[in-house]
């Protein structure tokens, strides 16, 4: 397996794949690396990203467990106030880790339901609520794994579990089930988003641990089957994907500049101890 080590000071490895777009930028502060929304419209998608898997079909891409991610970063703003549609928090979605690019953003591939396990930011108005005990926004590690064949054989029982599941004792006894199936789970990450840390994501055969700082955040999730690819981005959009039926997707405006910086990169076969 391939073996990675990045630190910024010589500039972006060759390895690395740029996907710049709208008001987006990717800047190298000297020791690291910074990905840049700036003045962001409504009207106009705007992403900083690197990723290794542009121009790949996905049976192609690089990383399968055993693999150990980590990660030092932090973000200009902090985790945005979902109370209400206006906030000074970071705005958008942003993040790290692996996933199967399922939506066709750099690539002719078809589309496909989502694999991912990873670090995920997604601010107000997105809800995400995927995981029964985890809200729908904010600052989160993640696994998803839509391609299990539990998954696809519950497919066609979607329509009427997502009506179902629009009163609410229903739904905390139907989504439990499903959310297995997918292999969802995810837990808020309480670290200050403006402060450096060191984020690691520990990708097992059959289980996967994050951790801040070497503090377990979530453990014991289920892991997604590989191969997936590296992704590293900030950008703009919302998205709202709920188990009643609730669908969304959308830009947002944010004037000025807001920012993710990584200092260091590192993807290592095996575990940490």
């Amino acid at each position: 397996m391939a073996k990675l080590h990045e630190d910024f000071s010589s500039g972006l490895g060759a390895h690395w794949k740029r996907y710049v777009v709208g008001n987006g930028s990717l800047e190298l502060t000297g020791s690291a690396l910074r990905f840049v929304n700036t003045d962001t419209s409504s009207h106009r998608y705007t992403d900083a990203q690197i990723d290794d898997y542009q121009g790949l079909p996905r049976r192609r891409f690089l990383w399968r467990p055993p693999l150990t991610l980590t990660a030092r970063a932090r973000f200009s703003h902090p985790s945005g106030d979902s109370s209400t549609g206006l906030t000074t928090g970071l705005r958008g979605t942003a993040g790290f880790g692996f996933w199967n690019d399922p939506f066709m953003m750099t690539g002719g591939r078809l589309p496909t339901l989502p694999r991912a396990i990873w670090f995920f930011y997604a601010s107000s108005p997105s809800n995400m609520k995927l995981d029964l005990h985890a809200p729908g926004h904010g600052w989160k590690a993640a696994t998803i794994d839509a391609l299990r064949p539990a998954a696809l054989l519950l497919a066609p029982l979607a329509p009427l579990a997502m009506l179902l599941m629009n009163l609410r004792p229903l739904y905390r006894t139907l989504w439990p089930p499903i959310q297995r199936a997918l292999n969802v789970r995810e837990a808020t990450v309480e670290a200050e988003m403006t402060e450096w840390h060191t984020y690691a994501i520990e990708w097992g055969l059959e289980r996967a641990r994050f951790s801040v700082d070497g503090e377990p955040v979530l453990e014991d999730a289920p892991s997604p089957r590989g191969p997936l690819g590296f992704v590293m981005w900030l950008d703009n959009q919302y998205a709202i994907v709920t188990p009643w039926g609730r669908l969304g997707w959308g830009l947002l405006d944010t004037p000025g500049r807001q920012w993710m910086e990584v200092e260091c990169l590192a993807i290592e076969p095996g575990l940490l101890d």
